[in-house]
């Protein structure tokens, strides 16, 4: 399934071992225009934000560092890097989505490479379903 309409939805990041997975509210820019606006503009971020389809993005214009997820059309985390405002991120050949958070939040939801994340969309932002 791909991601058609912006909106909103949840980011699951399963549970190392007998932890409860860990749900994170999720904001969907899918449209050309969503994608290019992405975090400027913002001093805070509350949960994350899946750019889809990307496979790069940049820091120009932010005002804080953020968190940066590739992931594959599988949805598992190719890369996971740490970027202050004023950057350029190389393209990750193999990434389909760019996830985007807070500096440091990845970490304490136990987002890293080679974790495979579930996608919820709102009913209202894609029609239902899991991406």
């Amino acid at each position: 399934m791909t991601l058609r309409r912006d909106g909103h939805g949840e980011l699951v990041v399963p549970g190392d071992g007998d932890g409860p997975a860990v749900r994170v509210p999720l904001e969907i820019a899918a449209s050309y225009r969503a994608r290019t606006k992405g975090l400027l503009g913002r001093d805070a971020l509350d949960g994350a934000l899946l750019l889809s389809p990307a496979n790069s993005i940049h820091t120009f214009r932010m005002r804080m560092p953020i968190d940066v997820a590739y992931l594959d059309r599988r949805l598992r985390v190719i890369a996971v890097r740490t970027m202050p405002p004023g950057r350029l991120g190389l393209p990750r050949v193999r990434a389909r989505h760019v996830v985007e958070a807070e500096a440091g939040a990845m970490a304490g939801w136990g987002l890293r490479a080679g974790v495979q994340v579930t996608v919820v969309p709102d009913a209202g932002g894609d029609g239902g379903g899991r991406l």
